[in-house]
């Protein structure tokens, strides 16, 4: 099934969310948290993340995380990859308990679409400083497709993990898996890049981004992924293309926030004062930008 097809059906099976003027949310994709060793890509950023929720939690955003939160290629347990990143999970929790998140599945944590799996794996945790188990998401529906909607002024924003279509990571996943897990973790250790991965191949990127390109030109619809790791904001007139980037850059992480009808791309990183003390603090990259505009300039066209 092409990309084009499989995001045809995404969007037509899609949760549907409200977008008003006053919503605000905070999108951002490939976290990979794994389990704290070698190649945990997410461990160096974890307190970045942390500082980055705490404050979108103070401001009242409502936080989707847009799949391949859990690096679920590389381990098996998501019961240990919680532990390890519990101050993380427990953050989550309580946008989770104030319905202010929402998770979607991609590639490497595809798992989390049976709800089995979610119902044995994310209902609860053990917490290790009140030595008991406490609630994380109970009951909670992760899915493959959210459309942000604003039919009073043409808005439909439709958010996906952008992996659908490709051979390896979609319709062959469990090969991809059995792939990364057996054969290219291992040679990692030694540089070699994994090639079916979109994030490390510069040539599998550029092809997966036209081929989401493709797809939101088309149909009128603003797309935001992840995937590719490589954080895009077009102009109001271009190809409604945008992806948040990811959680796994050398000494940043990004995101993308829609806020007051805008939307902007930031990146949270570790800074430096004056007097030379470290602070975590956000950067914005692009934006903010009218979404309105992008859907106005279409017209126009």
């Amino acid at each position: 099934m092409s990309t084009y097809t499989k995001l045809n059906k995404v969007y037509q099976n899609a949760k549907v969310l409200p977008l008003y003027q006053n919503s605000r949310y905070v999108l951002m994709s490939d976290c990979h948290r794994g389990v704290g060793n070698w190649n945990d890509n997410f461990l160096p950023n974890q307190n970045l993340f942390f500082a980055a929720l705490q404050d979108y939690y103070r401001f009242g955003y409502t936080y989707i995380e847009l799949g391949d939160g859990d690096e679920l290629w590389e381990n098996r347990s998501l019961y240990q990859i919680i532990q390890t990143h519990s101050s993380s999970f427990w953050m989550l929790s309580r946008f989770y308990r104030e319905c202010r998140m929402h998770m979607l599945y991609g590639n490497h944590d595809k798992k989390k679409k049976r709800k089995k799996y979610t119902d044995a794996n994310l209902k609860e945790y053990y917490c290790e400083s009140c030595d008991a188990s406490v609630g994380l998401f109970p009951d909670i529906e992760v899915v493959e497709g959210i459309r942000l909607l604003d039919e009073r002024n043409g808005i439909d924003i439709l958010l996906a993990h952008g992996h659908q279509g490709d051979l390896l990571n979609d319709i062959w996943w469990r090969l991809g898996r059995f792939l990364v897990r057996y054969a290219w973790r291992p040679l990692e250790r030694l540089g070699v890049r994994d090639p079916t991965s979109a994030a490390k191949n510069y040539k599998k990127k550029k092809r997966v981004e036209r081929k989401l390109s493709h797809w939101s030109e088309k149909n009128g619809v603003m797309l935001i992924t992840g995937h590719t790791h490589r954080s895009v904001l077009p102009d109001p007139g271009e190809v409604m293309y945008c992806n948040t980037g990811c959680c796994v850059h050398p000494r940043c992480i990004t995101a993308l926030e829609i806020e007051g009808g805008r939307i902007t791309l930031v990146k949270w990183s570790v800074l430096t004062k004056p007097d030379k003390t470290l602070y975590v603090g956000r950067e914005v990259l692009e934006g903010p930008k009218r979404i309105k505009d992008y859907f106005t300039e279409g017209k126009q066209e």
